[in-house]
């Protein structure tokens, strides 16, 4: 089969497709035929050596939207199901940037009905980082989040979920992201500077760190989205960040909202698996609203 990895970093022409075994499961795991899996931030992380592994092929891809092909044992799933899937890690040898990933199979939840694989295959990284961040956050129904980057795809997630959960949102994005930040649920909309201790907590999915806590009020709360990268404590603020973790049960949850028409998978551009390197590309330039998506 053919995978999506890297051995040596460097900037998208770094990918390189090779051919690989088909991996086969053992207990408690499953394999999915991968119908389309997302190019995500981390990617290009893993790509430029941001989290080592010099020496080693490193697998890309954490998101997938698929089939099951072939199961392990005591694993609850079946050859045939539909499903979707976060595969964790940053040194993993194998991603979901392949014709196949073998898979935890409590990280696992059936694909959502009314998406297809494309749009799909959008939700695991994104929306699990949106939901455990709201998590850490926890603000009580009423209270203010500002979400910094609510045009991308982990503040739009971010928005949308928190506006079901009953909070007052504010997005900040560029301007031209108005109306599509407040379409996602966001009451009130910045485009630049915010009023200091404005809200009481900040969801920072742009990573503005020290610039983003001075909006928050004193003794509230920020989180951001890159583990341990969140700026220390001022004013009595609780801060911290968030490391998504693979949580199949949860990710159900995330699968019915999108059913239920709370979230919104957005997809910016596909491109074949062996385009991997102009997919990389693309997402190097900036600028996108939604996720670029691979397609084996």
């Amino acid at each position: 089969m053919r995978a999506a990895v890297v051995t040596a970093f460097g900037g998208p022409e770094a990918v390189e497709i090779v051919e690989t075994d088909v991996p086969e499961p053992a207990a408690r795991q499953i394999r999915i035929k991968v119908a389309a899996a997302a190019l995500n931030p981390v990617d290009a992380g893993v790509r430029a050596g941001v989290f080592g592994g010099a020496g080693k092929r490193l697998g890309l891809g954490w998101d997938v939207a698929g089939t099951v092909d072939a199961v392990g044992v005591a694993t609850g799933w079946t050859v045939g199901d539909e499903v979707v899937a976060l595969v964790y890690g940053t040194a993993k040898s194998l991603g979901t940037h392949a014709d196949h990933v073998i898979v935890d199979a409590d990280a696992v939840a059936k694909a959502p009905a009314s998406v297809d694989a494309v749009h799909a295959a959008t939700l695991p990284l994104n929306a699990l980082t949106a939901a455990q961040a709201l998590d850490l956050l926890a603000l009580e129904p009423g209270r203010s989040l500002l979400v910094t980057g609510a045009a991308g795809a982990v503040g739009g997630y971010a928005v949308q979920l928190a506006a079901h959960r009953g909070l007052a949102v504010t997005g900040v994005a560029r301007a031209a992201d108005e109306e599509l930040v407040r379409s996602l649920g966001a009451t009130r909309f910045a485009a630049g500077a915010v009023a200091p201790g404005s809200v009481d907590g900040v969801l920072d999915a742009a990573i503005l760190g020290a610039a983003a806590l001075e909006w928050v009020r004193d003794g509230g709360v920020f989180t951001g989205v890159i583990p341990h990268a969140h700026p220390a404590s001022v004013r009595g603020v609780r801060t911290g960040s968030v490391e998504v973790a693979a949580d199949g049960a949860r990710l159900a949850e995330l699968v019915a909202l999108v059913d239920a028409g709370v979230l919104t998978p957005r997809v910016a551009e596909t491109f074949a698996l062996d385009g991997a390197v102009k997919a990389h590309a693309r997402l190097a330039e900036g600028g996108l609203r939604g996720r670029v998506v691979l397609v084996p």
